[in-house]
């Protein structure tokens, strides 16, 4: 199968700088394999949907050069799918019903290892789903952070897929929509390197192929915390994007070399000297000093 990369921002904002390296880098990715680029918009959690911010996310995109292969994919038009898979999940027995409150759940950090859900309920209220996760560790290896390995059991614990107000969760929704765009490697960001072993194991209770994985380093603020959660993740500027990608070029290590008027001078620029394998490894703050943490390193 050909390379296929993509894109996959939430609509709670605009673009900001954080997600303009991602987007950058999964783009070289996939224009250095002779591949496909796509973009998904990940909007099933509709109450953290700020409207317009799609329209705005694509509008940058297109700005910056950042030019997909084919329309976007909305979550929100894919219930469908999610709807099968999870009867999928259901008809094997990997799924349970599940009305514990968080509050039930804090003897044991907020962690659900039981299999089964042990809280009582009332008639007519809705429950979550659980996925029953296994015994044995989830071992893959990074194209980056190198090899990895996590026991759910003890880790997550039976993680919820679909919630009591019937919003399937983020790990089903990006299984499955990897899986139908027959995507063959994720590039994003470190923080959601925990994530990948929930994944593998459902694309495994699912028959789904995993994909590669390549978990780039997260660009923080000045006060060490991720670029999104802070006051400094201000949106870049897609009247004026030469500046900001030049920037997220820096970040990711990437040599400009010479002049380049445009982004489409810049983009090809970048790509005749970029190397997947020499990408950093490490977070970096917006002051430009390297920080390593949570095993990125």
């Amino acid at each position: 199968m050909s390379y296929r990369g993509r894109f996959a921002p939430s609509p709670t904002g605009p673009l900001h700088f954080g997600s303009l390296v991602a987007a950058l880098a999964s783009w070289l990715c996939a224009r250095h394999a002779g591949g496909d680029w796509l973009v998904r918009i990940e909007d099933t959690d509709t109450p953290r949907e700020v409207p317009g911010a799609a329209t705005n996310i694509l509008d940058t995109l297109q700005a910056f050069g950042l030019l997909a292969d084919a329309p976007p994919l909305f979550q929100s038009q894919r219930l469908a799918a999610y709807d099968a898979a999870f009867e999928t999940l259901r008809a094997s027995g990997a799924l349970f019903p599940c009305w514990c409150s968080r509050r039930a759940l804090e003897p044991s950090g907020g962690i659900h290892r039981d299999g089964r859900c042990a809280s009582s309920h009332e008639d007519g209220v809705a429950p979550a789903w659980r996925l029953r996760v296994p015994d044995d560790d989830i071992h893959f290896r990074d194209a980056l952070q190198g090899p990895q390995q996590q026991n759910l059991r003890q880790y997550v614990g039976d993680f919820v897929i679909r919630r009591a107000d019937g919003i399937y969760a983020y790990h089903l929704a990006c299984v499955v929509d990897d899986a139908d765009q027959q995507i063959t490697e994720v590039v994003r960001g470190h923080d959601l390197l925990d994530s990948t072993p929930r994944q593998i194991w459902l694309q495994r209770c699912l028959g789904l192929p995993t994909p590669a994985y390549r978990h780039l380093p997260l660009v923080l603020d000045t006060d060490g915390r991720k670029l999104s959660k802070s006051t400094q993740a201000l949106p870049v500027d897609a009247g004026d994007p030469l500046p900001a990608l030049r920037s997220a070029a820096a970040f990711l290590a990437l040599p400009v070399a010479g002049s380049a008027g445009t982004v489409q001078e810049l983009l090809a620029n970048l790509l005749d000297r970029f190397d997947p394998d020499r990408l950093p490894r490490r977070n970096q703050r917006l002051d430009g000093q390297t920080v390593i943490e949570n095993g990125c390193e």
